[in-house]
């Protein structure tokens, strides 16, 4: 027996290969955002968030690998064609990535987050007195409440400038 469990549960590996296409994801849309970012502090931030989420990304293929849980080749590329289908919407709504990308590419970045929040809580409660050594989940969502944070910050800078009146 690998891991934890003999056969995976089968709601679990779809709700682990969805996060997992979800932070890949992430990882694409933060690069396209530090492609189009010129400020040296946003950028700065931004290339952390990235680093994060990479890090996040990682723990949770760890956790699928524990939970004998395979990485799903058709979600993969399910996440992989959401991806390029969002990003041309964002270049259709803003051809010179302004404003309004940053906007919506951060918007969609902190709702991402905040799934990332909502699944280190739920894998917290059904992991708990099963395999309390996955994962340190307190660390976790700290560190996705600071992103939020962050994101969310960033996010309303673009605001002000794509949605002011003039």
């Amino acid at each position: 027996m690998k891991g934890a469990y003999a056969m995976p549960n089968k709601h679990l590996a779809t709700y682990l290969n969805d996060h997992l296409a979800g932070a890949a994801t992430a990882i694409e849309l933060l690069r396209h955002l530090l492609d189009v970012e010129r400020d040296p502090d946003r950028r700065a931030q931004l290339q952390q968030i990235s680093l994060d989420v990479e890090k996040d990304r990682l723990t949770l293929k760890q956790i699928m690998q524990a939970a004998d849980v395979s990485e799903s080749e058709p979600r993969k590329a399910a996440g992989w064609i959401a991806g390029k289908a969002a990003q041309i919407k964002l270049r259709l709504d803003d051809p010179d990535s302004g404003d309004l990308y940053r906007l919506q590419s951060l918007e969609a970045l902190v709702l991402g987050i905040e799934g990332k929040f909502a699944l280190w809580r739920a894998l917290r409660e059904v992991l708990v007195g099963v395999r309390n050594d996955l994962a340190d989940f307190d660390s976790l969502e700290r560190r996705a409440e600071s992103q939020a944070t962050i994101v969310d910050r960033l996010r309303i800078e673009a605001a002000k400038g794509a949605l002011s009146i003039r």
